[in-house]
């Protein structure tokens, strides 16, 4: 039996046709339908899950890094670098009640977030922008006119989604659509990526009596650090990383915990485009969260009657694959606070590598370094953007460019961008980086300081 006889589906094929079409709802999938939404385009968002978020919500990262510039003077309050779609955002969430005020966060601060509020937030902002969301829905292949990027196909419990766009917007967080259309791109560092971590949620905490014994850094002490290994040593637990994460969240007596560190059984990082790799780490990252939340409970004040609530939906995934863009951000423009004409976007946020025995942090003090327009644009192909953690950047650079404040920035330059080329006919890669700045710019992104 040859392969087009195997393959059967008597439920047919839904054709549809939009002018934008977001692969991927998380930070920048949302921020660039709703922003090429109101500049009166038909737009639809394909996503997977039954919401939007990414890995902030179905992750469970928690939090929204990368706003505030980092300090040496730990009694500085947080100063805010970057704006644009991302003060919406978080307007509406603290008009829900889903946002903490900032946290401190190593030299810098952060902001912890309710996951259920943003996907409120998230549909809500959808639908009063005019966006139709196909949630449930997966990629499956893409639609190709030559070396042009036409649209993709998907899969719904409905049928075969055919759907058609002008311009399509990989903000997979994997380069998906990228690959699928054969189209350069790489994986970390000459394939080796950051490892994946199962984030939790522990409940039943005292947080006052927490705060007071650990003090109001979210990165846990030296203290906690040393008892880890030492508990670690003894075999009284199995606890691979020491330096842990622990946010008070929006909740009473609760925690946000971020301490896993999910390696293979051969000791690699796993990698999450491969299934056996993306199977054995939540299978791995369920028994460390229970061994880390035992570890609490049995050992830090505030946690003694304390339980676990809730886990991602999957492991939290740091790094995959890059799509190769016509420009790449590199290591060294993120350590020295490069500037660019067409920089669309700004960060803050140090480069955070997740891997080897313990995370390594270099911080960019008192300045912010910006990602250029050409780092979501294909290095070949027509049709076709990018946007969020897999934009065009060097191994250690997406170890800082990948966060949550960036990817909002990322999603809202990239929808003007699609938005231009749909209304003047024209390709992404004719599109200038300078005229989007200028136009974030104008919707108060405060590109310039």
């Amino acid at each position: 039996m040859n392969a087009a006889n195997r393959l059967h589906d008597a439920r047919g094929v839904i054709v549809r046709e939009f002018d934008v079409l977001v692969v991927g709802g998380g930070a920048a999938g949302l921020a660039a339908a709703i922003t090429a939404a109101r500049e009166g385009l038909r737009v639809a968002v394909v996503e997977r899950y039954g919401f939007c978020g990414g890995g902030a919500v179905a992750g469970l990262s928690g939090t929204i890094c990368g706003i505030y510039e980092a300090s040496d003077d730990a009694s500085a309050p947080p100063k805010k670098a970057v704006w644009g779609f991302l003060d919406e955002f978080i307007d509406e969430m603290e008009r829900r009640g889903g946002l903490a005020s900032p946290v401190r966060y190593g030299k810098t601060f952060t902001r912890v977030h309710d996951p259920i509020i943003w996907r409120e937030t998230a549909d809500s902002m959808l639908t009063n922008a005019g966006v139709e969301v196909f949630y449930h829905t997966t990629v499956t292949s893409v639609l190709m006119e030559g070396e042009r990027v036409a649209g993709v196909t998907a899969y719904s419990k409905e049928g075969t989604l055919e759907i058609t766009a002008r311009v399509t917007i990989d903000a997979s967080g994997d380069a998906d659509v990228v690959a699928m259309a054969g189209l350069p791109s790489f994986i970390g560092d000459e394939g080796r990526v950051q490892n994946p971590t199962m984030i939790f949620r522990l409940m039943g905490v005292d947080v006052g009596c927490f705060n007071a014994r650990y003090g109001a850094d979210t990165i846990m002490p030296p203290e906690v650090s040393e008892l880890i290994r030492e508990k670690d040593a003894s075999s009284d637990y199995t606890l691979p990383r020491s330096k842990v994460w622990l946010f008070p969240t929006t909740r009473p007596g609760e925690l946000l915990c971020n301490c896993t560190r999910i390696v293979g059984s051969d000791g690699r990082e796993l990698n999450t485009l491969y299934v056996r790799d993306f199977t054995e780490a939540e299978i791995e990252g369920r028994r460390q969260m229970r061994e880390y939340a035992r570890f609490f409970r049995e050992n830090l004040v505030g946690c003694e009657a304390s339980f676990v609530n809730d886990t991602g939906v999957q492991v939290g995934v740091r790094q995959t694959r890059q799509a190769r863009g016509a420009a790449v951000l590199k290591n060294d423009d993120v350590t020295s606070g490069t500037k660019f004409a067409d920089g669309i976007a700004r960060s803050p946020w140090p480069i955070e590598l997740h891997a080897g025995t313990r995370p390594k942090v270099h911080w960019l003090l008192n300045d912010v370094y910006e990602v250029p327009y050409g780092c979501f644009v294909p290095e070949r192909s027509e049709g076709l953007l990018f946007a969020g953690r897999c934009l065009s950047a060097e191994h250690e650079a997406v170890a800082s460019a990948r966060v949550t404040a960036q990817c909002f920035s990322y999603g809202h330059a990239i929808g003007h961008a699609a938005a231009i080329c749909v209304t003047e006919d024209i390709e992404p890669r004719q599109v200038d980086g300078r005229r989007i700045r200028k136009i974030l710019n104008e919707e108060g992104a405060r590109l310039d300081g």
